[in-house]
């Protein structure tokens, strides 16, 4: 997780993230945010999760950095992905030192950099972008400016993975900018807004890759998507336990058939980050960058 030095609402971003919002003042927004920030590791470490935080730097001015999941993803084989990204802004968030800060814990065989994609204005956001069954080797992507199709196909070359390529819209017609804000992939479930993908046959394949893999669909509503709950993340405590990540704003939108269902597979761990949902326009599961490198003895 990386701590922000200028957390904002991000304006080069903003064009094809239609979950920002901008804030009338600005005024303790970024304070507000570090508050949220710091409860959030509290309470995950509380539940003996893991958590490495690293401080973002002053400059250049970064305000989304918060979000690391969209420039670097780590696998269990060793690698180490960085991606190409659309904001100018958000490409100085790539940083080979925070990976190096890592070595001393982690295995890193390999960094693979896909950045050079922004020559030709082609994107893949991480697991923004890609929404990621690692145990089946599926990469579930919506497509759309930031989510380009050549890209994922790069990134599953790489890492032996199967593309699972659709397009989805909000209830407005828009494209969805990053598929992990319509769906989550846990062990044994997974959390998706299904009346996002208006393509049936794009549907079904995507249903029945879900129904292959034996996870339970939790299908959300438009309404619940824009209360991000589909940003959620399966995470393991030290001792192996299963923990579903997600903001207090997703928690609030589950109806209660939906709660047991996902209580039956994790214990559900929600945050209270509203601003930096409103004003950065991710939530919890875009704050995580899991770490799946071989841990060293």
């Amino acid at each position: 997780m990386i701590r922000p030095a200028s957390f904002g609402y991000n304006e080069q971003t903003a064009g094809s993230n239609a979950f920002q919002q901008k804030a009338h003042s600005l005024a303790g927004i970024e304070q507000s945010a570090l508050k949220e920030f710091d409860a959030f590791v509290d309470l995950l470490r509380s539940k003996e999760v893991n958590v490495i935080v690293v401080d973002d730097t002053p400059e250049p001015h970064k305000p989304d950095a918060i979000f690391p999941n969209n420039w670097v993803s780590f696998h269990d084989n060793g690698d180490v992905l960085m991606y190409p990204m659309q904001a100018e802004n958000r490409r100085y968030e790539r940083n080979e030192d925070i990976i190096r800060k890592l070595e001393s814990n982690f295995t890193v065989k390999h960094v693979i950099d896909l950045s050079r994609f922004e020559l030709d204005d082609k994107f893949l956001e991480g697991t923004g972008s890609m929404v990621l069954d690692r145990a089946h080797k599926l990469a579930y992507a919506c497509l759309s400016p930031r989510t380009n199709a050549e890209v994922l196909l790069t990134f599953c070359h790489h890492l032996g993975f199967k593309p699972v390529a659709f397009n989805a819209a909000d209830a407005n017609g828009t494209a969805i900018y990053h598929t992990n804000v319509m769906m989550c992939i846990g062990s044994q479930f997974a959390v998706i807004c299904l009346d996002s993908i208006t393509d049936d046959v794009e549907k079904q394949a995507v249903i029945t890759s879900l129904q292959a893999t034996e996870k339970e669909i939790v299908a959300i509503s438009y309404e619940q998507m824009h209360q991000f709950a589909g940003n959620m993340l399966e995470v393991n405590t030290k001792s192996g336990k299963s923990l579903l990540v997600m903001s207090a704003s997703a928690h609030k939108s589950l109806t209660e058939e939906q709660v047991n269902t996902l209580e039956k597979y994790a214990e559900i761990v929600s945050a209270d980050i509203t601003t930096i949902e409103t004003i950065g326009g991710g939530s919890a599961r875009c704050m995580l960058a899991e770490v799946h490198l071989p841990a060293i003895a």
